[in-house]
């Protein structure tokens, strides 16, 4: 899996960077890769962007039908508390899994 970063931009407003990406998911074989995970895209990204993980939130990821390649919308945030404070419930049970406050 190949990861390609479109644009890149700072929001100084809300304490984090705004990253678009494009994955390559095209594998050797007739039927191609298959679309990755939410975490094995967050795995990349965090690799890419050298950043930590727990800091790292997908909004969104788009696989057209037919292509081997995922778009989509992601955040770096200066801190732990800053993420928790601006996203959406549901964002953050998606890419962490349901944690509570006290057990991340």
């Amino acid at each position: 899996m190949k990861i390609e970063i479109t644009e890149e931009r700072e929001n100084q407003l809300l304490g984090r960077k705004e990253v678009f990406f494009r994955l390559k998911h095209e594998e050797e074989g007739e039927r191609g890769g298959a679309s990755p995970s939410r975490a094995q895209a967050r795995d990349a990204l965090t690799k890419k962007l050298r950043c930590n993980p727990n800091l790292l939130v997908i909004d969104r990821m788009r696989t057209e039908f037919g292509k081997w390649e995922t778009v989509g919308y992601a955040k770096v945030y200066e801190s732990e508390d800053r993420l928790r404070a601006i996203e959406r419930e549901h964002i953050i049970k998606r890419n962490f899994g349901g944690l509570s406050e006290g057990e991340g």
